[in-house]
């Protein structure tokens, strides 16, 4: 993998300047540095205090072909790299390649969405205005759901318009653009975070982690909460309004459409059925009965569904609340009779429970009505079709019998020609009632069955827009979903890129689906508690997304970027493969077959606000959360041990799901509840995200130093390097961030040497150019002093209360 000590690899780099206009300018340098070789003999290698960690700072694709696929470099952009040489534990070198790198789904995804909830809401102010004459109250809901989309539409609009102004190559948005109202559907500070160790006994293994703000609506603040608590305002008016799924109303649309096309087919029958028993002719009267009843059983059938019935219940339901309900003039006289001195609350709802059980009759009797007419029908046809033969046969006998009485003949002649006369008028005064009386039933079935399905379809329209709030409100939560959506994306196609040759990889994701763990460093109090309260339903509505698995017609980047398509509660990412990666594949996912997310948020709040919560103020949300996430990650393993039970990492998930049951329990700052929650994920091999409030220090903090412990625990890192590589990674993290904008420009170095080694007496094949920035004298805060300065704070609160107590 690595070439000669004494090869040279030419690198060009691009120093970035920001423009006036937000673009990117800068002017090319050639630099040319050895090419790595890894030490595999012990007796060759150097003093690690002469030798600086990092060995390479470059911005460069990777040279592995397989990170440097088509769909990667599709997915991934502006990658900076930057490699390091630590030692392990029995003195050998072990080799870590740090990559940061943008994405174009922090854009190409939020306008998918926009133009998709367009399409969604466009389609559905058209279903509503195509449902004709309403009741006011149903016609003031149609209103209400058109105002809503037209409201939305707009908005839309309007922000699709503004994203489409920028630069095709934008693929970033900072975090000092997270208040920008044309932006709050684009994630902040949005990067793919991956580190590849490489050490003498394996090959190159892939930890990576999505690192982005946390996804919430800046723009509209927070001062009166949250998604969580804004939705729950309305969770009243959604109960008590009839609420009607997609299915249902898909459904209800299917059916207007069968009772529309089946009605004129049994009126049309009907009818032939009369015109041909003018004829006596009883070949041609079969067909046609049969025409009938076969058109017949299919509009009953259709009618015959559960849907009908609950829809007409709710009718009932809403015309009871204004008023009493009275069925023929029989049902109210008939309880005022029986009940007797009773109150009108206890008469209201016997009366109301009266008319729902009146309702499920009245249906059940018009299509039951409907199926006896026809079977009337039925009877009649077959008695007049015996009726008619009889007496066709006794006259062929007369004749037979008297051929010589020419006169007899002529009279039953005669008589013959005036019996077929009548007998053709009596066949049509027969059927001619049956027939009106299945007309009048089919027709009243048609009526209730109209009308329950378009409450439905309406209702359908409602659940969606009216019922979850103002549009504001639902701005909002599209807004918090797109970045949480754009940020999973980016997570599930690395994972996906990494896994292609893991057959139990492939397995778990058609059987099981892929898990996503989001890690929220953010507070309980303040805004973050607002952002916390976004985050939530953000990463709870991802449940309703699936992945697919598609082949790629070309290679070009803009090509193989994930496409997303479908309605809101069923959006579907379609994730495109070149031709050889698609055939590793199995076959259920190459013919088409869904991979569902199972979305699980822990949160720990890292900084010195969670400990004057938990003392001062409320920190049930973070608890509440973490309870019921840890809930679904056991639903999750389970299900997992249930379809692979051969796994390998399926028998270590009973201990750390009891770990973090014990950590969550302890209801402090208990970043446990992270460590083991993110253990979790990669044992399962599910996607990892990261956020905070900017996704700058707590967030670099939190991906540091798990990437060190994964460095000590997997891969045995010598302890006494563990501080300098924890070092190393966050200086390296300071300097990304100041090169991309995501802090602020103050001392930066583009290349020096390290505090601790003489570059004058470096040995080995790196060259000073390729060393780590200088570190700042002041270091970003680990946890552990968080935690102190925390309890430092809250003490200095005290005393100063009680000094001031003491002067009044």
């Amino acid at each position: 993998m690595w070439g000669n000590r004494n090869r040279n690899v030419s690198v060009q780099l691009k120093t970035a300047a920001p423009l006036l206009d937000g673009t990117m300018d800068g002017e090319d340098e050639e630099v040319q540095v050895s090419r790595l070789q890894m030490e595999r003999e012990r007796d060759d290698r150097t003093p690690t205090e002469h030798k600086c960690p990092a060995v390479c700072d470059s911005l460069h694709s990777s040279v592995h072909s397989k990170e440097n696929s088509p769909m990667m470099r599709a997915v991934l952009c502006a990658q900076v790299c930057k490699v390091y040489r630590f030692l392990t534990e029995d003195q050998r070198w072990l080799l870590v390649r740090e990559q940061m790198s943008e994405t174009p789904l922090s854009f190409s995804l939020p306008k998918q969405l926009l133009r998709a909830l367009i399409h969604e809401h466009t389609l559905r102010v058209q279903e509503v205005k195509e449902l004709g004459d309403l009741p006011p109250h149903w016609d003031g809901l149609r209103h209400d759901v058109i105002n809503h989309c037209h409201c939305l539409i707009g908005c839309y609009q309007e922000t699709l318009a503004e994203l489409d102004k920028l630069s095709a190559s934008t693929c970033f948005k900072s975090s000092s653009s997270r208040s920008d109202l044309h932006l709050q559907f684009v994630p902040t500070n949005l990067h793919s975070q991956r580190m590849e160790v490489t050490s003498p006994n394996s090959t190159g293994v892939w930890y990576d982690v999505i690192t982005f703000g946390a996804p919430a609506h800046h723009q509209q603040t927070f001062r009166h909460g949250g998604l969580r608590k804004l939705l729950s305002k309305h969770t009243k008016y959604r109960e008590s309004s009839v609420s009607c799924s997609q299915d249902e109303s898909s459904r209800a649309r299917e059916l207007l459409s069968s009772v529309a096309r089946l009605q004129p087919l049994v009126f049309g029958c009907a009818e032939e059925l009369l015109a041909v028993a003018l004829e006596l002719n009883a070949a041609r009267l079969q067909p046609v009965l049969d025409g009938l009843r076969h058109q017949t059983e299919q509009f009953v059938h259709a009618l015959k569904h559960e849907l009908v019935k609950s829809a007409l219940s709710a009718i009932h339901k809403q015309l009871t609340c204004s008023r009493h309900v009275q069925s023929n003039g029989l049902l109210c006289g008939h309880s005022a009779n029986q009940e007797g001195p009773s109150s009108s609350g206890q008469q209201d709802d016997l009366r109301r429970d009266a008319a729902y059980e009146e309702e499920e009759e009245e249906w059940d009797r018009a299509w039951v009505n409907v199926a006896m007419s026809l079977n009337c029908i039925i009877t009649m046809v077959a008695r007049l079709q015996g009726g008619e033969q009889r007496p066709l046969e006794v006259t062929s006998a007369e004749q037979q019998e008297s051929p010589t009485n020419a006169h007899s003949s002529a009279s039953s002649s005669s008589s013959s020609s005036s019996s077929s006369s009548s007998s053709a008028s009596s066949w049509q005064e027969q059927l001619l009632p049956l027939v009106v009386t299945l007309r009048d039933c089919v027709r009243e079935a048609v009526a209730k069955a109209q009308a329950a399905m378009t409450l439905v379809v309406l209702q359908g329209a409602v659940a969606p827009t009216v019922d979850q709030g103002p549009a504001r409100i639902v701005q909002r939560r599209h807004a918090v979903f797109s970045q949480a959506l754009s940020a999973l994306v980016c997570g599930f196609t690395t994972k996906l890129n990494v896994g292609l040759e893991d057959p139990d990889f492939l397995r778990q994701l058609h059987l099981v689906g892929v898990l996503a763990q989001f890690e929220s460093l953010l507070s309980t109090c303040g805004d973050e508690l607002g952002m916390l309260e976004d985050m939530e339903v953000g990463v709870s509505d991802l449940s309703q997304v699936a992945f697919t698995v598609t082949e790629a017609t070309t290679e070009q980047p803009d090509d193989l970027l994930p496409t997303l398509s479908g309605t809101w509660g069923s959006f579907v990412v379609e994730v495109q493969l070149t031709p050889e990666m698609f055939t590793l594949l199995p076959r259920e996912l190459k013919e088409g077959g869904l991979i569902r997310v199972h979305p699980v948020l822990f949160n720990i709040g890292i900084n010195q606000r969670p400990s004057v919560a938990e003392r001062f103020g409320d920190s049930s949300l973070q608890d509440t959360v973490n309870q019921q996430n840890c809930e679904r990650l056991r639903l999750y393993c389970e299900s997992l041990r249930d379809q692979l039970p051969h796994m390998a990492a399926v028998e270590s998930l009973s201990d750390l799901l009891s770990s973090l049951d014990r950590s969550i329990d302890r209801r402090k700052e208990n970043v446990e509840v992270l460590w083991i929650a993110a253990s979790v994920c990669r044992s399962v091999r599910g996607v990892r995200l990261t956020s905070c409030k900017r996704a700058t220090d707590r967030t670099a903090m939190s991906v540091t130093l798990e990437q060190c412990v994964l460095l000590r625990e997997r891969h045995t890192l010598s302890e006494a390097h563990f501080n300098t590589a924890l070092d190393c990674m966050r200086r390296s993290r300071l300097s990304w961030g100041q090169m991309l904008g995501c802090y602020a420009r103050s001392g930066f170095i583009v290349s020096g040497s390290d505090p601790g080694s003489d570059p004058s007496g470096q040995r080995g094949p790196w060259p000073p150019l390729c060393l780590a920035p200088e570190a700042p004298r002041r270091h970003m805060y680990p946890v552990a002093f968080l935690l102190v300065t925390s309890h430092l704070l809250v003490l200095w609160l005290i005393l100063s209360l009680v000094l001031l107590l003491s002067r009044l």
